[in-house]
């Protein structure tokens, strides 16, 4: 559980294409085993600890004889921003694919003194 030091809470949320990969044959759609695709997102105003984030894929394209199989995650999540990380694998076949997220944790207030 977070426990969150502050009133001062921020909330900011955003949807992204990460990929239409049928267009121009890209790994997703042509390729088979282990694939991975990777968008940088960042934040509008840095929080003023890590936040905590949520990614959940909210349009998904799957070639209908193939396995649907799919894995999606926020790695690398600091105060500025976060990637959402999509995978397949085995002969999965994707032709494209989009990303609902959201971050809240604690902002900088300006009554904060930062003291160093």
């Amino acid at each position: 559980m977070n426990k969150f030091q502050t009133h001062n809470i921020g909330v900011e949320q955003g949807s992204t294409n990460l990929f239409s990969d049928y267009q121009h044959d890209g790994i997703m759609w042509t390729g088979t085993g282990a694939r991975e695709f990777r968008q940088i997102v960042t934040f509008d105003h840095p929080f003023s600890r890590k936040p905590l984030v949520h990614v959940s894929i909210s349009m998904w394209d799957f070639d209908k004889d193939t396995n649907q199989r799919a894995d999606i995650s926020a790695e690398m999540v600091n105060r500025e921003g976060f990637a959402i990380v999509f995978r397949t694998w085995g002969d999965t076949r994707v032709a494209r694919a989009r990303a609902d997220w959201i971050a809240f944790g604690e902002m900088q207030d300006d009554d904060d003194w930062d003291v160093e």
